[in-house]
Parts: C-alpha cells; sequence; structure tokens
C-alpha cells in the first residue's frame, strides 16, 4: 500500500528512573530535568536526525506534574531543549491524559495541522520526600508567576460529591478498595480467595518489573509476601496492603515524539524505529462513584474498548502486547474483564511496565511509561499490535489506544463514545436515608500504627438508589475487618453512621 505522507508515527521513546543510590546523577533532577532527559532519550531511541526531528516540531505537550506547578512547563521544555514550537501544552489532571494526548496529537498530524509533537511528562516526589526528611530545600525550575499560562488539554472537575467526601471517599487510596469488595461480593468469594487472587495478580506483576530496567522497584514478590500486612508492608485500606497500591514516590518522566510519515523519512529515521497509531476511543464512566450502578464493571472501558478495536480493523485476540492502566489490582481485573483479556494468560497482555506499585506511579505520567513500553515491545517482535490504556480519577477517565507496526488501512481513526455511557442508566445518591440496609461494598481504612480507623460502607437503599455511611464503633470496625463471608447487613441510623446488624 501506498503509504500518505501525513500518516502519523511514534519514532522515538524515552523513559527515565532516579532511583536513591543510582550512580548518576549525583544530585536527584527535578521534574523538567527528567522531561527534558525523557526526550533526549526519545530523540536518541528514533535513530534519524535529531536536529531535524527537533526542528520539526510545533507543539509541546506536558502531563500535569503534581510537584511541579508552573504556568507553562511547555515553555520550559522547549527552551531547554532550544526549539521554539508554535504552541504549549499542559493536561488536565488525570491518567487518562498521556493516552488522550497522544490520540489527539495523532489526529492533529493526520489533518496537516502539526508536523511532529513531544508529549513528555514527569514526577520527584521521591526526591521531595528525602528532601524534607533531611531538613532539604530543592532548588527546583520556577517560572514568572506572571507567565501566560499553557494552553489546557481536558477539563478539571472535582471527583467527589461533598456526601462521599464527608463520608471518607478522599483519595485513591480510600476508594479503590471499595471497588476491590465491590468485585468480591459481586462474585461472593470469602475474604481469603480475593486475597489469594490479588497476591497471584500481583505477584505477576512484580516479575515483570522486575525485568523492566525502568522500573521502580525491580524486586520480585511472592503473593503472600504481597497480600500480608507486616512492618514494612502495612495494611493501608482493606484489602490493600502497602504493596497493593501506586507508589507515587518514584523520580520518573517518559514521553515520545510523534510526527508525520514525512518528517520521519526526511529526518532518517530508519523504518523498524516506527510504530503506528491505529486508533483510539475514550469516555468517562458516570463522574461519580454514587450514580454508578455496578461498581465492579466499567461500561467506558467496555465500550471505549470496542471502539478503539473495531476502528483499528482487530479483534482483541489479534493483541500480542498491553498495558493496562494498574493504580490498584481492581482495576486491572475489571479493564481485563471489559477488554476480553484473560487474567490468567500470558502477562504481557496485562502490563508491560509492572504497574504503579513495581514499576513506578509518577502521578498523571504513568501512562506515557505504557506507551512506550508498548511501541519499544512492538518494535522488537513480539507482535504487530499492542493496545495502552489510561485511566484517571476513582475509575472515571478512560482511553484505550491501538498501536502496530503496520501502518492503518484507513488512516487513524478516533472516536469519543461518551454519548453511549451517558445513555446507561444512572444512579441517584440518598444521603439522608435510614433504617435496615444491606453493605453493597465496604472497606475499613488504618492509621500508621496499624490500628482500624474508619469503615466506610456503600448501602443500596432503594430502586436506583444508594448512601454512604460509616462504621466507627471499635468494636463493630474489628468485626467488619476480619469477617470472612461476603455480605452484612445492619441499619443506618442517620447522620452518616451504619451499625452492623448483631
Amino acid at each position: 500500500m501506498t503509504l500518505d505522507p501525513r500518516t502519523p508515527v511514534l519514532v522515538g521513546f524515552g523513559q527515565v528512573t532516579d532511583r536513591p543510590g543510582d550512580p548518576e546523577p549525583d544530585h536527584p533532577r527535578e521534574p523538567l530535568g527528567l522531561m527534558v532527559a525523557a526526550i533526549r532519550a526519545a530523540l536518541d531511541d528514533a535513530g534519524g536526525s535529531a536536529d531535524r526531528l527537533l526542528g520539526s516540531v510545533e507543539s509541546v505537550r506536558v502531563v500535569r506534574s503534581l510537584q511541579w506547578n508552573v504556568p507553562d512547563p511547555g515553555a520550559l521544555v522547549a527552551d531547554r531543549l532550544g526549539i521554539s514550537p508554535r504552541e504549549s501544552v499542559v493536561s488536565a489532571v488525570g491518567g487518562n491524559t498521556p493516552q488522550s494526548l497522544m490520540a489527539d496529537s495523532a489526529g492533529a498530524v493526520q489533518r496537516g495541522e502539526l508536523d511532529a509533537v513531544v508529549v513528555v511528562g514527569a514526577e520527584c516526589v521521591s526526591s521531595r520526600v528525602r528532601a524534607r526528611k533531611n531538613g532539604q530545600w530543592l532548588e527546583w525550575t520556577t517560572q514568572d508567576e506572571k507567565t501566560s499560562p499553557a494552553r489546557q488539554f481536558g477539563e478539571d472537575r472535582t471527583p467527589t460529591t461533598e456526601t462521599e467526601a464527608a463520608r471518607g471517599l478522599l483519595a485513591p487510596v480510600h476508594i479503590y478498595p471499595l471497588i476491590e469488595n465491590a468485585l468480591r461480593m459481586t462474585t461472593g468469594r470469602s475474604a481469603a480467595e480475593q486475597r489469594a487472587r490479588i497476591g497471584t495478580l500481583w505477584s505477576r506483576f512484580s516479575e515483570v518489573a522486575a525485568s523492566n530496567p525502568y522500573a521502580w522497584s525491580r524486586t520480585a514478590r511472592s503473593p503472600e509476601e504481597i497480600v500480608t500486612a507486616s512492618p514494612t508492608n502495612r495494611m493501608i485500606a482493606l484489602p490493600y496492603p502497602k504493596l497493593c497500591t501506586a507508589n507515587i514516590q518514584v523520580d520518573q518522566g517518559a514521553g515520545f515524539l510523534l510526527c508525520s510519515a514525512e518528517v520521519a523519512t526526511a529526518a532518517g529515521v530508519p523504518r523498524d524505529r516506527w510504530v503506528f497509531p491505529i486508533a483510539a476511543a475514550e469516555a468517562n464512566d458516570h463522574w461519580y462513584l454514587s450514580e454508578r450502578p455496578d461498581l465492579s464493571h466499567s461500561p467506558a472501558i467496555r465500550l471505549s474498548g470496542a471502539k478503539a478495536l473495531s476502528l483499528a480493523g482487530v479483534g482483541i485476540g489479534d493483541v500480542a502486547v498491553a498495558d493496562l492502566y494498574s493504580c490498584f489490582p481492581c482495576v486491572v481485573q475489571i479493564a481485563a474483564g471489559e477488554l476480553g483479556l484473560d487474567l490468567d494468560g500470558d502477562v504481557h497482555r496485562l502490563t508491560l511496565t509492572g504497574g504503579l506499585t513495581f514499576g513506578g506511579g509518577p502521578g498523571n505520567n504513568y501512562a506515557s511509561h505504557g506507551i512506550a513500553s508498548v511501541g519499544t515491545a512492538l518494535r522488537s517482535g513480539a507482535g504487530t499490535v499492542g493496545l495502552a490504556t489510561g485511566l484517571g480519577w476513582y475509575a472515571t477517565k478512560h482511553a484505550v489506544g491501538i498501536y502496530s507496526t503496520e501502518p492503518p488501512r484507513d488512516g487513524f481513526r478516533a472516536e469519543n463514545v461518551q454519548s453511549s455511557v451517558d445513555a446507561l442508566e444512572r444512579w441517584r445518591e440518598a444521603p439522608e436515608a435510614t433504617g435496615p440496609a444491606e453493605i453493597e461494598t465496604f472497606t475499613v481504612t488504618y492509621d500508621r500504627d496499624g490500628a482500624p480507623e474508619r469503615g466506610i460502607v456503600s448501602c443500596r437503599t432503594g430502586p436506583a438508589a444508594r448512601t454512604w455511611a460509616n462504621v466507627t464503633e471499635p468494636g463493630q470496625l474489628a468485626e467488619l475487618a476480619m469477617a470472612e463471608n461476603a455480605h452484612w447487613s445492619g441499619m443506618l441510623i442517620g447522620d452518616g453512621i451504619f451499625e452492623l446488624a448483631g
């Protein structure tokens, strides 16, 4: 087939990890330094003329850093690279944004709006935590507050309702355990059975990280080690101890260079370095957890995945390698189920990095590492088709990308399937509900000393209605934490309190 010169192609992938104790650099780099290092690594990875590739870059797109807040980070990246792009973009908050930025960039290249795009992000949380412990001040690059802010890609919204926040749904480590237990209660598994399932899955992920040179933690862990609370693996929120949670305390950067086939050819990038974005799709699940009829499923992943595969003209069986967003075990279980991937099959059809616990969870930018890993695996002969996903907030925002070493027959195609998700049933929140109720899902949060702190329960309170409440009495907290059965009943007594049935 004759290749359209506007065909978007990924030509370079760059990943950088600065672990404590690594011989270089002598001093930890700031997020800007990691971003620039990642792009320079992507230029080296492309194998063509770095000067010609850089000279073609018209857009620098930065995945928003959680630690480094300047008005226009892309302008600082461009200045360090010695380029003057036409635009600078910074993303909204969300782990879906690297994949969404890739899809938007590929469309712009195909339409002739841009010749080449850089997408990059980084976090240095590990350095910052160590500096605070040592009473040090990190001199990171700043920018005049009067600097015009970069164009924002995506929308920022409050992720929880007032009632959800008041009942303790405050952070990922409080919310994803609720989703994990919803999976358990839907299937009727005992606590021991669910722990074994989690441990086996995450142990396999740790083995992948052990062979990933960019992984933050390269130690393979046994299932028992992962799910058993200990002084070095304290319980965070039932059923997740620390080794089941995303690790944001990393210093990692990743990015990629996307351009037209015409630019890649002119820059002398060898054809065996090209990886084509074939198709992409995205959608949000109902924004608030309270609105979702079934917390153990994700219609947005199912519909986005099906649409991306359809646009690419492939089936899930054609996917040789995949990297699923993997902040917590429940996300991988749900995504695999919705996409039709075998949770117990080839682990490289689930992760190529080792996931956010072991590979590393650099804030919003993890999916850049996933895309880079998929592209690198395809180049290495793992297969011709790969899949990568991104996820934002509380299993809320979802993006799916299909990649191949073969060009798309009908050009890159992307679609937002939000209207299909919005047409699905939506539940209402019933914060004032009282009376007898069945627990739909729950978690128990723990303090840093390992003591139960608060129980959070979700109860269905009527047709298409849900409320959130807390268990606070110490004896009931212990009962909730230790019970093996999958279902409990009790009483909503008002003021957000739930009492277990005797």
